[in-house]
């Protein structure tokens, strides 16, 4: 298995989603290339499906890598986001930029260069949307700041958090990536068993979990 479904499970759903074209092809490609890990095909159609229905304002985002999350989240609300996103490598904020700046979404696009624990802790404002995909051993960490900077009624994705299934299975896990299971676990303990969130967990791609704040 590639993420957390049978292999015949996950080729029968990406053949269901349409290949990309333009730019966004153009960034898988050069993923691909260059060994940058970027969103699973059925995860980025995904998050353009929440953006479309949920019609975010303002998304934060942790992880640019090279701008193709944050790109096709723009281009699913039709520019009528404003994306904030965080990335700590400084050639990938270089490469993000000159993605974003060739489409002319620098108005719409902007990173924040720095640690996203630090940069998490003295930012400010509301968001509608926060997509989590950066330090997978740290996403229990990021949650506080997360929930502190969502609107009452928005919505947070975090990617990966089945982690090749480890996180499902002790079966699976290797002694190397044992600090980021037990994390993750810790996570999805943390936005499961608050009596104010409700969260699901989708075995799509590598693991998404959503989670919402409760109506009072």
């Amino acid at each position: 298995m590639g993420g957390v479904t049978f292999d015949y499970m996950e080729e029968y759903l990406r053949e269901l989603i349409p290949d990309h074209q333009g730019i966004l092809k153009d960034l898988e490609e050069y993923a691909v290339e260059n060994g940058v890990p970027i969103i699973q095909k059925e995860t980025g159609r995904f998050l353009e499906l929440m953006v479309s229905i949920t019609k975010p304002k303002r998304i934060l985002e942790l992880g640019t890598a090279i701008g193709y999350s944050s790109i096709l989240m723009s281009l699913a609300s039709d520019k009528n986001s404003q994306i904030l996103t965080i990335e700590r490598d400084e050639d990938m904020v270089k490469r993000a930029n000159e993605n974003i700046d060739k489409l002319g979404f620098q108005n719409h696009i902007n990173i924040l260069q720095g640690d996203c624990l630090e940069v998490l802790e003295a930012m400010e404002g509301k968001f509608d949307m926060i997509f989590m995909d950066a330090g997978k051993g740290h996403y229990n960490h990021f949650l506080p700041h997360c929930l502190r900077l969502l609107h009452e009624d928005g919505i947070i994705i975090a990617d990966n958090v089945l982690f090749r299934g480890m996180v499902a299975s002790q079966d699976l896990v290797k002694r190397r990536k044992i600090t980021i299971v037990k994390r993750m676990r810790t996570y999805l303990q943390m936005v499961s068993e608050d009596k104010d969130l409700i969260t699901s967990v989708i075995p799509m791609g590598d693991g998404i979990a959503v989670t919402k704040r409760r109506k009072v």
